[in-house]
């Protein structure tokens, strides 16, 4: 696989996203974007499929290489799942300023597995809506927590497992 989407030194942080976000934001080029940005998740084959101001999706492809020596999904993918999920809410709830943001890292993760995971899994992820209307009320540069959460079903929308993320970051003025 090729990284199709490669980061220049002088665009630091998420002005790579700038084109999807100057004017009316474009949130399917977001999720094209922010799915040819992480290797890894690319690598295991991990695949956002929607970003939204309210929510990400991101799901696991059945593959015997996710799977653990019981043949569930290994709790490695899942929290792979879990964390392209967050990432990719964070950048559709501030993506009017998207392009400003420096670094945005996971601070803490919490994870609770409730059942086993067999098959695709879907990964349903939300940020902080307070917090982020309070960042896009401004334009000043500033650093802020932002808690994120994501929620993962098999196919049969069976829950099998809870994240929660506590994100640093920073961003620029507008």
């Amino acid at each position: 696989m090729t990284n199709d989407t490669r980061v220049s030194p002088a665009q630091t942080g998420y002005a790579i996203f700038s084109e999807a976000t100057s004017g009316v934001v474009d949130y399917e080029r977001i999720r094209e974007i922010a799915n040819s940005l992480v290797p890894f998740g690319r690598f295991a084959g991990v695949s956002i499929t929607e970003v939204s101001p309210d929510r990400a999706i991101v799901e696991i492809p059945v593959s015997k290489n996710l799977t653990n020596h019981l043949g569930t999904v290994h709790a490695g993918a899942l929290f792979l799942a879990a964390d392209i999920a967050g990432a990719a809410a964070s950048a559709g709830a501030l993506a009017p300023r998207l392009a400003q943001v420096e670094r945005m890292v996971v601070r803490d993760a919490r994870s609770t597995f409730r059942k086993p995971a067999v098959g695709r899994i879907r990964a349903i992820a939300t940020v902080d809506d307070r917090e982020v209307r309070r960042v896009l009320a401004s334009d000043a540069a500033e650093q802020f927590d932002l808690d994120g959460k994501a929620l993962l079903y098999d196919d049969a929308d069976v829950l099998v497992a809870k994240f929660h993320f506590d994100y640093f970051c920073n961003i620029t003025a507008s």
